[in-house]
């Protein structure tokens, strides 16, 4: 599994000119599903993710989680973080998981985190999503 973390101002997701997901200040993640992850992956990320002190604290120092600010998460799957361009100048996605699999893996991360008691919206699985997104800082974290 890989994550890549961006904290943001606000962030949405759009499917077919719908807004289907948004939320204000807090994480925007997408959620990378390998053909080696299960469910044992998701408690790991999650207490991690949670936990990450990557907000600033009065001083401006990363100090502060995503809990401690009570922000809000967006969630995105994205099996091109999987991508491999080591060879040629089309990308390779063979380790990324399959659909079925991803997609059951994908749903159990996001309940996961739905146990959070934070506000949790999220991206549509195998669809053309369009993301947007305020980036704050940047901050952009690879977990």
């Amino acid at each position: 599994m890989k994550t890549v973390l961006q904290r943001v101002k606000k962030a949405s997701v759009t499917v077919e000119n719908k807004i289907i997901g948004s939320i204000n200040t807090g994480l925007l993640i997408f959620v990378g599903i390998s053909n080696n992850d299960s469910e044992k992956e998701i408690n790991c990320f999650y207490d991690k993710i949670l936990n990450l002190r990557i907000f600033p604290d009065e001083t401006g120092k990363f100090d502060k989680s995503i809990l401690d600010i009570k922000g809000e998460i967006l969630i995105v799957s994205q099996f091109t973080l999987y991508a491999d361009c080591g060879r040629g100048r089309r990308p390779s996605f063979t380790d990324a998981a399959p659909p079925s699999i991803a997609e059951e893996i994908y749903k159990k991360f996001v309940e996961k985190f739905k146990t959070s008691n934070l506000k949790i919206e999220e991206g549509q699985f195998q669809a053309m999503m369009e993301v947007s997104l305020v980036n704050d800082g940047p901050v952009t974290i690879i977990v």
